[in-house]
């Protein structure tokens, strides 16, 4: 029943329209019984008028009726007919929009309601196979790359047992190094799926948001050293929150990484942390070059890189920003970027939280 309510209540001219036919037509027959019960009285008062001519008159009041019953009739046939040829077109799923006749103006804009999200739909839809086959294709190609090289390196070490060992030694190393990526892009690509197909469950509490900075940017100090890169830090100091400490680090660790990745040589990254009120905002910036307006709606994809090659030495396997994007939405907070002369901006917005009485759930 209630479904049922719910149904005529998205479409309310279905109702509407049967109750003003039914109405007019009733409303036709009450005025034209009157005029005819007149009519008779009038005749009456004029001259006598006998059972023959009262039956002919009856006739004739029968006859008109018939008519006026059948404009009645007609009418809303007219209107289904209209009605069915809409509904062919929706079907076909045409971006022609629907036009029917004045009179059913509220049925065409319900019916253009719908046409519009079952085309929204089909695009959405369309986008995501797309997505899909993408995701695959990228996946097959990064697994493949590492491999090949493996497959390479063992099969040179089968085909050649007199190698120098020092040498051997530094092909097995390769080996290493290529195996422990393909783990690394394996564990990226599993946990990107169950971030986004399995309900997370973060394990939530109160910690210092301040000190979690301040300790993975010491941690990246030998990193940026390599590339002569320094830190321009602006902590605000004692700001904590409800979050699940292990996967937020993982934010920042995957935002910090990718801004020394794609960061010129011998520059500042500047990281800035501070609350407002109920919400948190993290701005990481680093100079790099520019990321186009097109690639920065696709940069929080799966697999999507801002270089034009997958096998780049710069990028890594295109997870990281989307397992990222994951993490921060769970948390209720949202991600983005900024790009523009030269320099590459990620905001992170994150609400504080406070825990309840039954330390269960968060409340922002």
């Amino acid at each position: 029943m209630n479904e049922k309510k719910k149904r005529y209540r998205k479409t309310p001219w279905r109702g509407r329209i049967s109750r003003r036919i039914i109405l007019k037509y009733l409303l036709v027959l009450a005025i034209f019984l009157v005029l005819s019960y007149l009519v008779l009285i009038m005749l009456n008062e004029i001259s006598y008028i006998g059972i023959e001519e009262e039956l002919l008159f009856c006739g004739v009041v029968l006859v008109v009726w018939q008519v006026v019953t059948l404009c009645f009739l007609t009418r809303p046939v007219r209107d289904l007919d209209e009605m069915i040829g809409a509904s062919r077109q929706l079907a076909e799923r045409t971006e022609e929009p629907v036009v029917l006749s004045r009179r059913l103006k509220n049925v065409q804009d319900e019916l253009n309601l719908v046409r519009e999200k079952a085309l929204r739909e089909t695009f959405k839809s369309q986008e995501e196979e797309q997505r899909k086959n993408d995701l695959i294709m990228y996946l097959a190609h990064d697994l493949k790359t590492p491999l090949t090289s493996v497959i390479g390196y063992l099969t040179l070490l089968r085909d050649n047992p007199e190698i120098p060992g020092e040498l051997k030694a530094q092909y097995t190393q390769v080996v290493l190094d290529k195996a422990e990526r393909l783990e690394e892009l394996i564990n990226e690509f599993f946990d990107i799926t169950r971030l986004r197909l399995t309900e997370i469950k973060l394990e939530l509490e109160n910690r210092n948001l301040s000190r979690m900075l301040e300790q993975i940017t010491y941690e990246f100090q030998p990193i940026l050293a390599e590339k002569g890169l320094s830190w321009k830090l602006s902590i605000m100091p004692g700001v904590e929150m409800l979050c699940d400490a292990d996967k937020l680090e993982r934010v920042f660790d995957n935002l910090i990484r990718n801004a020394v990745n794609y960061s010129y040589d011998h520059t500042e990254l500047s990281l800035s942390m501070k609350r407002d009120g109920k919400q948190i905002a993290v701005c990481l910036e680093n100079h790099g070059k520019t990321i186009p307006p097109e690639k920065q709606k696709r940069i929080f994809e799966p697999f999507f890189r801002v270089d034009a090659s997958r096998d780049s030495a710069t990028g890594g396997s295109g997870l990281g920003l989307a397992i990222s994007k994951e993490i921060v939405e769970l948390h209720g907070g949202r991600i983005a970027v900024e790009s523009a002369d030269e320099r590459i901006r990620f905001l992170v917005w994150l609400p504080v939280g406070t825990y309840t009485s039954n330390h269960n759930d968060p409340v922002k």
